[in-house]
Order: C-alpha cells, then structure tokens, then sequence
C-alpha cells in the first residue's frame, strides 16, 4: 500500500481548512523552486496527487503530510498553522493546537512551526469505529505510548496489544495500523521523527 493510497481515503477537514494546507504546500514547494515532480519524488507520492492536494481536491492523511513536510524540510506544524515563526521554540495551548480528523483518527498536533524541527508530537484519537485493512508507510520511526483504552499495532505480520501505559517504538517504513480494541476510543502520544540516517546528515 502506497502512501497516495492511503491518503485517498476519507475527508473530513472543513473544505476552507483543506485550501489553506494546499496554499501552504504550493508556497514552501515553489519557496524552493521544486517543480511537482521534484516534490512528489521527494515525498514517495505521485504527481498527479501533489498536484490534486494543491488544487485543494483532496485531504491528505497524516502519512502523506509527514512526508510532504519532511520533504519540504519543515515542520508538521508550519503546514498546520498560518503563524510560522522564525523562532526555535513554540509553546503550544492545548486549546490551540490544530486538529486533523481523518479515516478513523484525530490527531492533535503538538509540533513547533519551525523550520529544521525533526520530531513530529501528536496527540491522537482512534475511534474504536475505526475499520480497514490497509497499512501505513512513510519514512522515520515512530514512538507511541497509550494513555487511555486498548490500542492494537499491527507492525507487518505482527500484532501487539497495549494497554495505558504502555509504548511502542518502531521503524515507520513498516506497513502499520492503529486499532481500537474493546469497543472504546484509544487516546495516545505519538511521536514521528526522521530516519537516523537523515538526521546523520545534519550533522556532516
């Protein structure tokens, strides 16, 4: 299962909220001078998608936007929120924090609108009315630890059961899913970084 694949599935997002996140997309690719190829490379999506995403025809799931942003070379949250900031800090309100739904999660994003930040914090709710069958796949790792409910990962061919309290921590390039288990919403922190090759880079 490809990225674009899974992105395809589902909106949620009120339609001005999805202009807004196409605009910024289109902004930071011609920032660069990327054409919709050199982007959608970049990102493991397909031209056509891109170019969909940037019509404001589609709305991207949390896969697609992690790796348009990690392509992009920016946060989560600068293609979240209209208040970038040149700063290297960002408190971040709980009750100011956007908020994505979408193919059976809400996710709360936690990250700085900063430029060059490589951990990606969200707060996420899996509805335990979530259904499918299709797997997850980007680039980095991701860390997990529930805070309330039954939370089952499925990592390739295998399941894992946590309970609150519990984390799990694991290479996103993986196919995986997060499901509900004992008909009730699961709350949980996830965390999406780059690839450790990718923050070597950084530093040589």
């Amino acid at each position: 299962m490809t990225t674009d694949s899974i992105a395809e599935q589902g909106s949620a997002l009120p339609a001005s909220d999805i202009q807004e996140i196409a605009g910024r997309i289109r902004q930071h690719r011609m920032r660069l001078g990327w054409t919709l190829d050199a982007l959608a490379s970049r990102a493991n999506l397909s031209k056509s998608y891109i170019s969909r995403l940037e019509d404001g025809d589609r709305q991207p799931s949390i896969a697609a936007l992690l790796s348009i942003s990690r392509a992009l070379g920016i946060s989560l949250g600068i293609l979240l929120s209209d208040d970038a900031s040149s700063r290297t800090f960002k408190v971040v309100r709980g009750d100011e924090s956007p908020t994505v739904p979408g193919n059976g999660l809400v996710y709360q994003v936690h990250s700085g609108d900063f430029a060059g930040a490589v951990m990606q914090p969200l707060r996420i709710t899996i509805s335990a009315n979530r259904t499918g069958e299709d797997l997850y796949r980007h680039d980095g790792e991701e860390w997990l630890y529930v805070l309330s409910g039954r939370l089952v990962v499925t990592i390739g061919d295998e399941k894992h059961t946590l309970e609150p309290g519990d984390s799990l921590h694991f290479d996103a390039t993986v196919g995986h899913r997060l499901t509900a288990d004992g008909g009730k919403d699961v709350e949980a922190i996830l965390v999406a970084s780059e690839a450790p090759k990718n923050l070597l880079k950084t530093y040589i």
